[in-house]
């Protein structure tokens, strides 16, 4: 795959989770004084509009196997824009949250999920290690527009900053995904190159054994999209809860870096390794986390691990959201498997903090650290699950095919 054509989605990403969703927690204070909301009810629309975004992506999915990851990104870049003007110039609470619905509908369209399809149709061996390149890229969303929201903020509404973030819509990224969906169209040498980077296990990942991984690779996204959310959201209170005082806020900004490293990391050493043994590896970080950090809080170094850890998990995460549904079942319908992947991940992530909310105000924080924990685990069992079901499945594969004097039943 062209390195340009890495940069370009890289470039496009950023954008997107910069102003499709990273922006919005900067601006909820003013949007919150302007319709008479409390800051929580905001949120709270928020996360019913992350909700019905992931109702969308099993269809966006679905399209992006069907006409092209490239052009669904074009039109979903143009329609990232609509959604944004929309929501500037929403003339009330309930147009508001409509407008903030059809934003996380359309960011299904152009987000990581359509951006793994699009690299794996444009083609090349090396797709699992574009994905860690798009992913290393786009890690600097956060780091790029929480800043640069809060300095515009200084001096423009929120209105006025969304409306800002509609021209860099159409300037930077619809462009750039034009160019994708006809660079894309030129390929046909995908097939070959996509079957030879896939491992061999993944002939058995068909028939019930086949179906199997993918339940179980949904359930491991999913407990897994509601362990990190469920931190992640309240990850400043929770260290002030524990007892770290304002050091929580260093160890919070501990985990964006941690989460940048882990890609590269895995970039430099990661290339022989199972994307199936990677995604174990990243559901048990965050429980490792937490084990060090509920016994020896607020012990400062114990605070720092836990970031780190946590970071790292995360990080690898938005790696084998791309690179497992790929290693497990090829390039044939990805972006359909790779949709109901997102929704699965995106529907627990959106109802975590509330759930834990709950949770801490029934019993506690350590009490509710450690269930998210014991969650967590259940999300790494079901990821470690997926080879020894693979490997039965070889085996029955195998059976079937010979009989037991050695000739070959059909």
């Amino acid at each position: 795959m062209p390195a340009s054509a890495i940069w370009g989605l890289g470039l496009t990403q950023i954008v997107g989770y910069g102003t499709l969703y990273y922006a919005f927690s900067i601006l909820v204070p003013d949007i919150a004084r302007e319709f008479g909301w409390t800051e929580q009810w905001v949120f709270g629309a928020f996360s019913a509009s992350l909700l019905t975004g992931s109702l969308a992506a099993p269809t966006a999915g679905r399209l992006a196997d069907h006409i092209g990851a490239g052009r669904l990104m074009a039109a979903g870049s143009a329609a990232a824009a609509v959604s944004l003007l929309l929501t500037a110039l929403a003339p009330g609470p309930i147009t508001f949250f409509l407008a903030l619905a059809l934003m996380q509908v359309v960011s299904a369209t152009v987000l990581y999920s359509t951006a793994f399809v699009a690299i794996v149709q444009l083609g090349g061996g090396s797709a699992q290690k574009s994905i860690v390149h798009l992913t290393l890229i786009a890690g600097f969303a956060s780091t790029l527009f929480w800043p640069l929201t809060s300095w515009l903020h200084e001096w423009m509404t929120w209105r006025q900053v969304f409306l800002l973030y509609v021209l860099l819509n159409v300037l930077v990224c619809v462009p750039i995904h034009l160019w994708l969906a006809r660079l894309s169209r030129g390929n046909t040498a995908v097939d070959v190159a996509v079957t030879a980077a896939v491992s061999e296990p993944i002939s058995a990942a068909r028939g019930r054994a086949g179906q199997l991984v993918f339940a179980l690779m949904l359930i491991g996204f999913a407990v897994e999209g509601y362990a990190l959310s469920a931190v992640l959201v309240h990850m400043v209170p929770l260290t002030l809860a524990l007892g770290l005082g304002g050091f929580g806020l260093y160890v919070a900004a501990l985990f964006g870096p941690a989460q940048v490293a882990s890609r590269f990391i895995n970039l430099l050493f990661g290339g022989g390794l199972s994307q199936t043994w990677l995604a174990v590896i990243a559901a048990l970080l965050l429980p490792a986390g937490l084990m060090v950090l509920l016994p020896t809080s607020p012990w400062m170094v114990g605070a720092v691990l836990f970031a780190l850890l946590t970071g790292l998990g995360s990080g690898l995460t938005s790696i084998v959201a791309g690179t497992l549904p790929l290693e497990l079942f090829g390039k044939a319908g990805y972006g359909r498997r790779l949709g109901w992947c997102t929704s699965a991940k995106q529907f627990t992530s959106a109802t975590a903090p509330f759930a834990m909310s709950a949770s801490m105000a029934e019993m506690g924080v350590v009490p509710s650290l450690w269930v998210v924990a014991c969650i967590a685990l259940i999300g790494a069992a079901a990821f470690l699950a997926i080879p020894l079901v693979l490997r039965r499945g070889v085996r029955l594969e195998l059976g079937s095919r010979y009989s037991g004097d050695g000739t070959v039943t059909r």
